[in-house]
């Protein structure tokens, strides 16, 4: 039987995985809690405004004036602003898996991932991702989005890497899915001892 290709690079999300995610449904439901906003509005004018925020084409305030500030508030926008980033919290387990396995075995790290672009660099920032990621490869910077396969294939082509040395870590079945009709292998990734297990059939185990 042929020895498969070792893994050389590392495409991993952020949210969900390294860090909570950035603004999902429990932040959205505690902000109109905090706020005293109403909850299904909120989430409507969400949805119809997040997708072209997350590939970049408007800012947060263009995004928090659609959705939040349409009509006066007894609060700023940059109030709202720090309660979103605020939300952000590290999982500081796995973010010292990845730091370590990369170190240990000179891989390329590339985070794939949905996320605005002020959100984003925040998150890069506060949690020094940028230490042991290489690559940002966000639907801000690249103008796609998951589920969509292209951001996956600008993913290989800035890693410069080919799909079966890539193993791709991620907390969605579905997007897992999706790269895997590239080539990709993934690993779904629920808890962090569970991955780690997972790591070490892909030969990825710490010393």
């Amino acid at each position: 039987m042929e020895k498969p290709v070792s893994v050389t690079t590392l495409f991993i999300d952020i949210g969900g995985v390294l860090l909570t995610n950035g603004w999902d449904r429990e932040a959205r439901k505690k902000a109109a809690s905090e706020f005293d906003l109403d909850l299904d509005e909120l989430n409507e004018r969400h949805h119809l405004t997040f997708s072209t925020f997350e590939v970049g084409k408007i800012t947060l305030d263009d995004y928090l004036r659609l959705v939040i500030f349409y009509e006066v508030r007894k609060f700023t926008i940059d109030q709202f602003k720090s309660f979103m980033f605020d939300y952000s919290q590290p999982y500081t387990e796995m973010i010292q898996l990845i730091y370590q396995l990369k170190n240990q075995y000179k891989l390329k790290v590339a985070a794939v991932s949905n996320e605005g672009r002020e959100l984003t660099q925040y998150r890069i920032k506060k949690y020094n991702l940028d230490n042991f990621i290489d690559f940002f490869i966000s639907s801000c910077f690249v103008h796609f989005r998951k589920p969509d396969s292209e951001i996956f294939k600008i993913a290989l082509d800035i890693a410069q890497v080919s799909v079966e040395k890539v193993l791709y870590i991620e907390d969605r079945l579905m997007f897992i899915q999706i790269a895997g009709e590239l080539g990709i292998r993934g690993l779904h990734h629920t808890d962090y001892r569970s991955t780690r297990a997972k790591l070490v059939h892909d030969g990825l185990q710490l010393d």
